[in-house]
């Protein structure tokens, strides 16, 4: 055994990291072995994310140690990172699309040869690279062109280009569908066994229980456990994220609903001008839109919320048919839209809560003469924070420093505090912890209890099958099927996802 084997190959002592209003870890330890899949859970807000950005050297501790082959480094760059061999694949990629693929694998450590970029050797190394991660395109490949899963892997070749013997990895499957999530598991699989260690940090804990050979999970920013390979469960691994049993995750009540709050009759999206959509939801609804990826799931809410225009037909709310050619008209409709992208699409990161809370009623809260009623902005924002238990020091901090599940939170309050008649929920439980999921589906009873129609948008079969009253199944731009509670099973919404159309909706 060599001297640097007998120690772990990555040790975390007593690291403390904490930010404006918040501490973000207090006293975390970790350690990784050779060759090892150390998945790291937790629910929003634990601390994993930050305690990765301290190993890939993005983040100083205020506190603490890190060893590597059992001797202390300090991490204070990413390039120092690199050349103690950790690497970071972020949860949003970090490539430039608009570069080949070689390019981007060597980006800023570009190969010269007489004063020059050596093309060839980039072409030749980005080749040995890909091979090893399973890719089989071309070095020159612009970025761009490849489908996210591809990408993702161009992301595990530049790790490996500096030599990386620890592979961090920060939820890698959020955003790619199950053949892709596939094929990241077997090159996961063959990194380890060629000596790279791995620290895995996911949300769905059944590629926890596929992967890790161990698991340690984070709980507010402290230690909450360890499971070793032969005691890693579900329900363990839940247990130990949030304190306690969730002993019903999906908590439905039955209830009938009113008068039909949404119809869609014959629309047409820009993204599948060959399809009518027809659907109709009634008030106290709750509807799951099931389908695989690509199947014009998200860019029929975007049609139904303004956001792109339809191509043709119409839409009623409260049984009155309304013009919707942008987001203003959908709201006035008493629609609201939670988007896919929540840093994108539904907050400004830069500004607090309360601001981003009262971004959609800005009309509503206008005073005489263009100024904003303050006060109702303030209420409003106090109540939605109750209501939706948005953990924040207060209404003033600023949302980027909130714990993902409570930036959603944010967005929902957003709209929320409008009281709209239909709410559309578009992947909102996406890379959120099993905790604030269980709040979530909490919110989603409730509101439907008060007579909200809920459409949403979810890859998730558990949460489709949990939470739907009736589900809509799409494939390729066209609702194949519509299931009732009671003819829903995980192999009929299968069977129409995959384009085996239902009789009465092949019409």
């Amino acid at each position: 055994m060599t001297e640097s084997a007998k120690h772990p190959l990555l040790e975390v002592r007593d690291v403390s990291k904490g930010f404006p209003g918040v501490v973000a870890l207090s006293k975390v330890s970790l350690t990784l072995g050779h060759s090892e899949v150390l998945a790291l859970i937790g629910e929003n807000g634990a601390g994993k994310s930050t305690l990765m950005k301290i190993l890939a050297g993005v983040q100083e501790p205020d506190s603490g140690e890190v060893l590597i082959d059992g001797s202390p480094v300090r991490i204070d760059s990413v390039q120092t990172a690199f050349a103690n061999g950790v690497a970071l694949i972020h949860q949003e990629l970090n490539l430039s699309d608009n570069l080949d693929v070689g390019a981007n694998i060597f980006l800023g450590r570009e190969p010269k040869k007489y004063g020059l970029i050596d093309k060839h050797r980039i072409r030749e190394e980005s080749r040995e690279l890909l091979s090893q991660v399973g890719l089989n395109v071309s070095p020159d490949t612009i970025v761009e062109r490849l489908p996210i899963g591809q990408q993702q892997l161009v992301e595990i070749a530049r790790a490996l280009s500096v030599n990386a013997r620890v592979l961090i990895m920060d939820e890698p499957t959020s955003s790619l569908s199950a053949r892709e999530a596939q094929t990241l598991f077997t090159v996961v699989n063959n990194l380890r066994s060629k000596g790279v260690s791995v620290i895995y940090i996911s949300h769905r804990l059944g590629e926890v229980k596929e992967l890790a050979d161990r698991v340690t999970v984070f709980r507010d920013g402290e230690n909450a456990g360890d499971l070793s390979r032969d005691e890693i469960s579900h329900d363990r691994m839940v247990r130990l994220m949030v304190g306690r049993d969730v002993s019903q995750f999906y908590v439905r009540k039955p209830h009938t609903p009113g008068d039909v709050a949404l119809r869609v009759n014959n629309l047409v999206t820009p993204a599948n001008p060959g399809h009518k959509v027809n659907f109709s939801i009634r008030a106290g609804e709750i509807v799951g839109v099931a389908g695989l990826v690509g199947a014009g799931r998200t860019e029929m809410l975007q049609v139904l919320f303004g956001v792109q225009p339809a191509v043709s037909g119409s839409i009623e709310v409260g049984g009155r048919t309304v013009p919707i050619n942008n987001p203003k008209d959908a709201i006035h409709a008493g629609l609201a839209l939670v988007p896919e992208d929540r840093k994108l699409q539904g907050l400004v990161l830069e500004m607090a809560v309360r601001t981003n809370v009262g971004l959609a009623g800005l009309e509503r809260h206008q005073k005489k003469f263009g100024f904003l009623n303050s006060q109702q902005e303030g209420v409003d924002t106090a109540e939605m924070i109750r209501k939706l238990r948005i953990k924040t020091p207060n209404e003033q901090q600023v949302v980027q420093y909130l714990s993902g599940g409570n930036q959603q939170k944010v967005v929902l309050a957003k709209w929320l505090s409008l009281n709209p008649k239909v709410l559309l929920l578009d992947e909102t439980t996406r890379g959120i912890d099993v905790g604030a999921k269980q709040e979530i589906y909490r919110l989603m009873e409730e509101l439907a209890e008060q007579g909200m129609a809920i459409l949403f948008v979810s890859s998730e079969m558990e949460e489709i099958l949990g939470m739907s009253d009736q589900t809509l199944v799409m494939h390729e731009g066209r609702i194949t099927g519509k299931l009732t509670r009671a003819e829903l099973n995980e192999e009929a919404v299968m069977q129409l996802a995959t384009g085996n159309v239902a009789e009465e909706s092949a019409a």
